[in-house]
């Protein structure tokens, strides 16, 4: 119909008219910046340094989103970079080259020495070195650290080591299910570390009779001569001070950080603080290498102690011998019961 488009010709002159009386008040606005990027692309072409200079700032009035947050409005952060060269470059060579040396100096420690073994034969008398409850929280937070070692290991390795060999779809299900185990088991580590603090500070309080094991490396080179502790030797202490406490609970905060977002400490922050977890997490991981052999293979029956609670009289006396005479003597304290001595099976036939 005649009087429909009239109608139409007419809106579109005035929106045309708005566009053209409002155009110099949205240049103005601008403060001139159209006009001085203009005549910076014909004084200097492609320099684009004002425009992403507001796009890495964030601050520019046009430059905005619907999604509200901390940094939400900047576009590209330069840090962001920063952080990719330092995770990918001296985190990952030079913390995948400690892990590498480690390891290598423990397998030729073994091969070299072999465990330690006991200077006389077990009698069967049996201490009591760890409670039920010392084993649980020991277990726990141990358990929970191994599999974040291993899936942070993935994560952090698998894109240079793994990748390559299994694929991009079998290495992409991997990941995935690292990421979340390293997610939910971080605060039972972080759970577990505490307990593991308020259960084990009270025997690890250094005392004198610590620097004579330091001096001597308790006894693990050389004549491996006997060297006396109390409940947990210097080695022991180190770890649990260093390793458990120190390196654990900065692993467990900066984990935290990065693990909840949501209390708005910016990408800045968690950047930082995902390398500091890096680190802090190649130096525990290597203790815990030496800290694992120990209580494994490279100690006889040491083991057995953590898994049964119980350790044989002499193992005691050759391992912790203040410690062992604090519980013979019946010490307050001193965390160890004595128990009736276990005759031979083939002395007594076998009973069923």
């Amino acid at each position: 119909m005649p009087g429909q488009s009239d109608v139409r010709v007419w809106l579109r002159l005035v929106l045309l008219s708005c566009v053209m009386l409002f155009a110099p008040l949205a240049w103005s606005a601008d403060g001139g910046g159209a006009k001085e990027q203009a005549q910076r692309q014909q004084d200097q072409p492609l320099n684009n340094a004002p425009v992403w200079r507001d796009v890495r700032g964030g601050d520019h009035p046009y430059q905005t989103t619907q999604v509200r947050g901390v940094e939400t409005n900047v576009l590209v952060q330069t840090q962001g970079e920063i952080w990719r060269q330092i995770r990918n470059g001296p985190i990952t060579i030079y913390g995948g080259w400690l892990l590498v040396i480690v390891a290598a100096l423990i397998g030729l420690y073994y091969w070299r020495m072999g465990p330690l073994t006991l200077h006389k034969r077990p009698t069967g008398r049996l201490v009591e070195r760890f409670s039920g409850w010392e084993r649980t929280v020991h277990w726990l937070t141990a358990i929970s650290f191994l599999v974040l070692a291993a899936s942070g290991l993935v994560i952090l390795f698998g894109k240079y080591v793994l990748l390559p060999v299994f694929g991009y779809t079998l290495f992409s299900w991997l990941a995935v299910l690292c990421k979340n185990l390293h997610n939910f088991l971080g605060p039972v580590f972080a759970v577990g570390t505490v307990l593991m603090f308020f259960t084990f500070v009270r025997d690890n309080l250094p005392k004198a009779y610590d620097w004579v094991w330091v001096i001597k490396l308790g006894g693990f080179f050389g004549a491996r001569e006997h060297v006396p502790s109390g409940r947990f030797n210097a080695g022991e202490k180190s770890w649990f001070w260093i390793g458990v406490t120190l390196l654990g609970i900065v692993s467990v905060v900066t984990g935290f950080i990065m693990l909840f977002p949501n209390f708005e400490q910016g990408r800045g922050l968690m950047q930082l603080a995902n390398v500091i977890h890096a680190v802090s997490a190649m130096l525990f991981i290597a203790m815990a290498l030496g800290h694992i052999y120990v209580g494994t293979i490279g100690v006889e029956k040491a083991y057995e102690t953590m898994r049964t609670g119980m350790a044989d009289e002499i193992w005691a006396q050759e391992h912790h011998e203040y410690w062992y005479k604090e519980v013979v003597k019946g010490r307050p304290g001193a965390a160890g019961t004595m128990s009736a001595a276990r005759a031979g099976a083939m002395k007594e036939g076998w009973k069923l």
